[in-house]
């Protein structure tokens, strides 16, 4: 199990704002190695949420403190994938994650938690326990391709995602080469997110500063589920 806290700050730019950014960063910050041949990588998550869509609710009601359950793979041919608990706090958050096999993911992903249970880990006895209780259930799949910078120093990470499409339910299709996602995003938008650990290195934050674009609180998943709940 891996835990993290971090700062996160989030902006909405245009395509053309988000290739400027690129270039600059590409100056001065190395890419993740993730990134391959194409300069990006596929991320795909499937969100988790109560009978009554608390943790939703609570992202739009913009509550302080809030969280979201999420299974997490790079490819639809996985072998593994990682189940994660990010808790937020005004701009910090904590993120706590699991490795675990492709069969019992594909148990989670069809709301069969028990799979937890084989783990000795605190963190999976708290999802079990957490997810059971609140009626937690698959909700919606989500990915896009995403695009990263880094910095070891203060964990500096930078990433900029963009054709961010979706399904809502049908949480089973996880693991389907293609589930028959749709978009929910521009797709002549960019989500950059800004994540690091104790201060951001000044000439970063004024290559972001010139993007001219105020921070925003934006959920690829509330994008998702946007227009499906009463």
């Amino acid at each position: 199990m891996n835990e993290v806290l971090r700062q996160e700050r989030k902006f909405l730019l245009s395509m053309t704002q988000g290739m400027r950014l690129e270039e600059k960063l590409s100056a001065v910050l190395p890419p993740d190695p993730h990134n391959g041949p194409q300069g990006s990588y596929l991320v795909r998550s499937l969100y988790f949420d109560t009978t009554k869509n608390r943790d939703y609710r609570e992202k739009e009601d913009g509550l302080e403190l809030r969280r979201k359950i999420r299974l997490r793979i790079y490819t639809p041919q996985a072998a593994e994938a990682f189940l994660e608990m990010k808790q937020k706090q005004g701009g910090s958050q904590r993120k706590r994650s699991l490795k675990i096999g492709r069969e019992q993911a594909r148990r989670i992903a069809s709301g069969d938690y028990t799979p937890l249970l084989s783990y000795r880990e605190d963190f999976a006895a708290e999802c079990y326990a957490l997810m059971k209780r609140d009626g937690y259930l698959p909700r919606s799949i989500v990915e896009y391709r995403r695009r990263a910078y880094i910095k070891p120093e203060n964990n500096i990470r930078i990433t900029l995602d963009s054709q961010v499409r979706a399904l809502e339910g049908h949480c089973a299709l996880f693991f389907e080469e293609k589930p028959g996602l749709y978009p929910v995003l521009d797709p002549w938008k960019v989500i950059l997110e800004v994540k690091y650990d104790h201060f951001l290195f000044s000439y970063i934050r004024d290559m972001i500063r010139s993007c001219n674009q105020s921070e925003v609180s934006v959920s690829k998943y509330c994008m998702a589920r946007a227009g499906m709940l009463p």
